[in-house]
């Protein structure tokens, strides 16, 4: 990299955490990986992965993905204690993804504390969402206690609307679908969301990979009764045992799935699931949206699995939306027909350039 000054944006996950090393005066591509991590675990060879590329450079800062600000944080911040404890206060609002980003926030201040680091919100995006789309139908002190629907995927959605508005295409009618082992989708008017699938945690929403999606209420205090499990224990329950891999019994990657459905009903049912509730949040967006323009796919499922996007466009003709099969197949930049009034786009997402972007915009 030919910039003396670089960034380094980290994405934690529940096990891994992905970065990427950026050059802002460099035509050079980032450098980028995916370590495994615990929280804070993975800092020490993150570090030792990058030595290389900061040879003779100066690390400018370093940003984060927080999956949960709560009511209160909406913009990128810069860290200081009392943001931090602050985060700490919201763990309760994500208890399975806020306390490995705090500890990886520790971790980096405890190994370079000269660096200043940034945080960026996943549920940003959302922050301005309608009432009748943001209040949940509980006691009023609940919702004043913050208990609402907040959306997440933020970063991913902010990184598609940059995109879309390169080439004038932000405005109007959109539905945005990030697939992945984690999915949700979000419906935006004119640049703003006005719905989106995920709700309080990233567990509601579609079927995901381990997540179990929308539920009946009834059913977790059905559990909790029956099985005696802990508010703890349910919630791995959901989150890690669920979704496609409670269907298949086990298997909860897709490419899995779609390899083994021809011979296991279990994994048939999955995919079929899957695609069933993504293609029911489509249509419930058509009619909150008032008609569709363009449905955008991202997500390592959405960007890569054309059998997955070609059965949820199934029975979604009456919009007037097409696929082209060639297209679909070879995951181009436009996959509808030059014929559909819906605009069918795959755009690859890249949340850690939102970071960074964040990053340089606070640090200069």
């Amino acid at each position: 990299m030919a910039d003396a000054r670089v960034f380094l944006a980290i994405n934690s996950g529940s096990s891994s955490l992905k970065f990427a090393l950026f050059a802002r005066e460099s035509a050079a591509p980032p450098r980028r990986g995916t370590i495994a991590s615990d929280g804070g675990s993975g800092i020490d060879e993150l570090l030792t992965t990058i030595a290389p590329q900061l040879a003779g450079r100066r690390l400018m800062g370093i940003g984060h993905r927080i999956v949960h600000g709560g009511r209160r944080y909406r913009d990128p911040m810069r860290v200081d204690d009392d943001l931090l404890q602050s985060l700490g206060a919201l763990v309760p609002f994500a208890p399975n993804h806020l306390p490995a980003e705090i500890a990886l926030i520790d971790a980096c201040r405890t190994r370079l504390p000269e660096i200043p680091q940034i945080v960026c919100f996943d549920t940003a995006f959302h922050a301005d969402l309608p009432d009748v789309a943001r209040r949940l139908a509980i006691p009023r002190e609940a919702d004043e206690a913050g208990v609402r629907r907040y959306g997440f995927h933020g970063l991913s959605y902010t990184f598609l609307m940059r995109e879309l508005g390169k080439d004038g295409l932000d405005r109007g009618r959109l539905v945005l679908a990030h697939l992945g082992s984690g999915s949700s989708l979000a419906a935006v008017r004119n640049g703003r969301c006005i719905d989106t699938s995920m709700g309080f945690t990233p567990i509601g929403g579609v079927v995901m990979s381990t997540r179990a999606g929308d539920l009946d209420p009834g059913v977790v205090t059905y559990l909790a009764r029956t099985s005696g499990a802990s508010a703890e224990q349910l919630e791995r329950l959901l989150s890690h045992a669920s979704g496609l891999a409670g269907i298949s019994g086990g298997i909860s990657d897709m490419r899995g799935l779609l390899s083994r459905e021809n011979e296991d009903d279990r994994c048939r049912l999955a995919v079929a699931i899957y695609c069933y509730a993504i293609r029911k949040q489509i249509g419930a967006y058509a009619a909150a949206l008032e008609g569709i323009d363009a449905l955008v796919f991202t997500g390592g499922i959405g960007e890569h699995a054309a059998p997955v996007r070609a059965r949820i466009c199934e029975g979604l003709e009456f919009l007037d939306l097409a696929l082209d099969d060639r297209r679909n197949a070879a995951s181009e930049r436009v996959i509808s027909t030059t014929g559909s009034r819906v605009a069918v786009r795959v755009i690859p997402t890249d949340e850690e350039a939102v970071i960074a972007d964040a990053g340089y915009a606070l640090l200069g």
